[in-house]
């Protein structure tokens, strides 16, 4: 059974692991190539988004 600490530590790590992910994805689109990499990481994008809530 998980303490109420470890559960919050884990909650916080998640967060700004999403974080991390949400930033590099924001990265990643800014800097693209072409228009047509970028389209694909904004479809990732907005994939992920649904799949978060």
């Amino acid at each position: 059974m998980q303490t109420p600490m470890s559960n919050i530590a884990a909650k916080l790590r998640a967060r700004r692991a999403e974080a991390r992910t949400r930033r590099a994805l924001s990265r990643a689109i800014d800097t693209a190539s072409s228009a047509t990499v970028r389209q694909e990481l904004l479809a990732i994008a907005q994939a992920r988004h649904t799949h978060m809530r």
